[in-house]
This record gives C-alpha cells, structure tokens and sequence, in this order.
C-alpha cells in the first residue's frame, strides 16, 4: 500500500486528534471534515477499534504492512501487548529525532533521517524504522547542525521527555530508557488495536 500523501488536516479532523501534535487542525474546526462532519453517526464496536488503530497508525507515519509486522513482533516479547507496541514504534530513530526537537514534526524528521542527516553512534542511518537501543547517542552530521528546519525547531521546543537527554552543544541525544505507558501518547487506548487485530 502506498504512503499517503493527501491534505494532512483533513485526516486529523475525521479522527479527532492532531496527527502533527501542534493542535492547529483542530483549532478552528473540531469536527469531521465534509457535508455532514458535524452530523457524525455512531460507530460500531468494530468501526472505533478500526479508528483507534488508523489513529496510531497515521500518528507514527507507518503504512499498514509496516504496522501490522511491528505488531507481530512486539507480541513475541514479554510483557503487556499493546503496550509493548507503543514502546516499540516509540523507539523508531524518525520519531527519536522528533520527540529531541529537531524537527517539529514526524514527517519533518523522516526526511531528515532519509536524506542522511541523522546519526546513531557517529554512523549515518538513513531508515527511519531503525530500533534504537538504550544508550545509543543521536547525532547530527556535522554539515546538517546548521540546518534552518533544526535551529527553528529546537528555538521552539518546550518540553524533553524523561526517556531522552540532549546536550545542545553537540547537537546530540540519547535514549537513557524506555518510556513508561504513562509518557506514551494518552489519547490513543491500545487495548482496541489489540482487539482489533485478534478478530
């Protein structure tokens, strides 16, 4: 399945939550796009288990294969499922290199990664589903720090998370840890991804 590439907004509004994380779409008009968008009709149990699934899908970037097999995989290991999935694409390098601020979006930081500006351990990655490991320190190369996108990025975040620290002299961060549930985004309920996919 391709990526898609339609008007972000208009996906934000159908689901009710900012997929950008700024808060914009919503802003200005908190319902579902279209003719009847505020004339919304009631979902089935299997229509809100769908939409709790396409929220977190849209939310990280991820098409549907890429989604499902990260899934699969983090059922195999200890622990609760679906909370292992949110660690799991929590700790993709494209969305590391977002939740450090150098980028004020997820789509921002995948190009930033896929072009070859992002390092891990002073190696260039370019895959933005690349697992990073606790301890392993995220880098700029050295042409990239004085990168536009970078510095206006980094002059408007306003929070770190706890998992994450990053010394601004270097450009650099690291994974100290993995996240708890409770830093893990609270408008999604991973329980009904779970359900969705046992049907």
């Amino acid at each position: 399945m391709a990526r898609y590439t339609g008007p972000r907004w208009k996906l934000s509004r159908r689901l009710g939550i900012s997929l950008s994380g700024t808060g914009k779409e919503l802003a200005k008009r908190p319902y579902a796009p279209g003719q009847h968008g505020q004339a919304r009709k009631k979902l089935s149990e299997y229509g809100i288990q769908l939409q709790e699934k396409q929220k977190l899908r849209l939310m990280y970037g991820l098409n549907e294969r890429q989604f499902r097999n990260l899934f699969d995989k983090s059922g195999k290991t200890q622990g609760i499922h679906g909370e292992n999935f949110m660690k799991a694409l929590e700790v993709r390098l494209d969305n590391l290199v977002y939740r450090l601020g150098l980028t004020r979006t997820r789509s921002q930081a995948r190009q930033l990664v896929v072009h070859g500006h992002v390092t891990v351990n002073g190696k260039k990655v370019d895959r933005p589903a690349f697992t990073v490991s606790i301890g392993d320190v995220i880098g700029l190369r050295e042409r990239s720090q004085n990168l536009t996108i970078v510095k206006e990025a980094l002059a408007e975040r306003s929070f770190l998370p706890e998992y994450l620290t990053f010394d601004e002299s270097k450009m650099e961060g690291s994974l100290t840890r993995l996240p708890d549930r409770s830093e893990l985004p609270s408008e999604i309920n991973e329980t009904l991804i779970v359900e969705f996919y046992s049907r």
